[in-house]
């Protein structure tokens, strides 16, 4: 099998937007929904794939890390 018939090594396709629709900031400026900080929400549109992975793990990191 080829890299590029691998879904997880295209790194090219879109990142979904982890939102899930409970948007409200807690105390540290997080997202109590996604996690993502109010920077990494505004800055989400104008990012790279790349980023918005980062982005991604850094909110899954903060979700576990609540529970």
């Amino acid at each position: 099998m080829q890299g590029s018939d691998n879904p997880i090594l295209q790194q090219d396709d879109a990142v979904q937007s982890p939102c899930i629709g409970a948007c409200a900031l807690n105390d540290d400026d997080i997202c109590v929904g996604c996690f993502r900080s109010s920077a990494e929400i505004a800055a989400w549109s104008q990012v790279d794939n790349e980023v918005k992975r980062s982005i991604v793990n850094n909110a899954k990191l903060r979700m576990n890390q609540s529970k």
